[in-house]
């Protein structure tokens, strides 16, 4: 079994690290990158391990009840580990028993490898599964599935959960970075004048804030935190963009009132529309982040409006598809700034939300996202 031996079951020995460390409290993303650059895996063997690593977070409750109707007693976590890269590569990427149940009992502690081969075997031989509810079957949190059910209503909230568990398409931002075509959008929607000033009140890490610097007007990039600042710092001169970087809270930003003609608000949020970029996001969250973090999304705003000169537009965005930090916060704006007022609609893909628009995650392959502009009288 030639597929079996060297980087292929390197990668899957790598995803089994990546795994551990993530349940150890690391975040994703960076310990793939810490993992991979230790690592001598060509390209494609790279990409299986990632594959396998948000694959199997995405997954991961899932594949646990699977294990679990199979095993039905604790095993340690390394096992665990194992039997969940095992129960992901069988039941969802549809790879033959042998080589599934193979690379993991490689990648399992050996006293367990009896244990491991028996497991999943049981899961393989399976003819057919009845999930007990759409919250494990889709392998989330059930408050995170109650609450889309909720806020956006059945078919919408199924189609978002299912594709947030697809891998993303790949796209290319501003000064060639990774950037989500949605994030993209966002930057395209933000009114520049020529010669005007922009502020972008939550900058790091960087990508809308050097688009819109890439067009004809000044940018002036506030972040809080001073090692995110610093490196969108570096990232500023090396596309040498028209963007000035300031450390300070999007709060109270250090700016005098009527400077700017645009300011982007892309708030901290709950991030229930990037959960296919951030897959352990979703274990992680708890069902109070929400309101938590609408209510710093109101401060951010509460901060904003004032930084806008006569005519100037107020932009807002969150990659999340709650109402609350949607919809509930354009009518916290509306109630609070009632002179602001919103510019004509982006049509299809968005769809209206209030008086802003919402992106799903189905409708275009994207993360999902809310964008609200408003802006004074001239």
């Amino acid at each position: 079994m030639p597929a079996l031996k060297g980087a292929g079951l390197a990668s899957r020995r790598v995803a089994a690290d990546v795994l551990a460390r993530v349940e150890q409290g690391a975040w994703a993303n960076a310990a793939l990158d810490a993992a991979l650059a230790r690592t001598t895996l060509s390209g494609p063997d790279r990409a299986l391990a990632t594959a396998l690593v948000f694959g199997t977070l995405r997954r991961q409750r899932a594949c646990d009840w699977l294990v679990d109707e199979a095993l039905r007693r604790e095993v340690e976590l390394p096992v665990r580990i194992a039997l969940r890269l095992g129960a992901y590569q069988l039941v969802f990427l549809g790879q033959p028993a042998y080589a599934a149940v193979s690379t993991a009992v490689a990648t399992a502690p050996r006293r367990a490898a009896g244990l491991v081969n028996a497991v999943l075997r049981r899961i393989a031989a399976a003819d057919e599964r009845s999930w007990p509810s759409p919250a494990v079957e889709l392998s989330y949190p059930d408050w995170i599935v109650e609450r889309l059910f909720e806020d956006l209503g059945e078919p919408d909230a199924l189609g978002a959960l299912g594709a947030m568990n697809e891998p993303g398409a790949a796209a290319i931002g501003a000064g060639g970075t990774h950037q989500d075509l949605a994030s993209q959008w966002v930057a395209a929607a933000v009114p520049h004048p020529a010669g005007g000033i922009v502020v972008d009140l939550c900058a790091a890490p960087g990508g809308k804030a050097v688009a819109v610097g890439a067009g004809p007007s000044l940018v002036a990039a506030v972040e809080r935190r001073p090692g995110r600042a610093r490196r969108l710092a570096r990232r500023v001169r090396r596309d040498d963009g028209a963007l000035a970087v300031l450390v300070a809270d999007g709060r109270f930003p250090p700016l005098r009132p009527g400077f700017a003609d645009c300011v982007l608000v892309d708030a901290p949020c709950s991030g229930l529309g990037a959960l296919r970029r951030r897959p352990d996001a979703r274990w992680r969250l708890d069902p109070g982040a929400p309101a938590r973090l609408s209510q710093l999304q109101r401060e951010l705003l509460e901060g904003s409006v004032g930084l806008l000169r006569p005519g100037g537009t107020l932009v807002y965005s969150v990659c999340t598809l709650t109402r609350v930090e949607t919809e509930g916060v354009d009518a916290w704006i509306a109630d609070r700034f009632p002179s602001l007022r919103p510019l004509p609609r982006l049509g299809p893909p968005w769809q209206q939300r209030g008086r802003g628009e919402i992106l799903l995650p189905q409708t275009a392959g994207t993360d999902g996202m809310f964008l609200l502009r408003v802006a004074l009288p001239g």
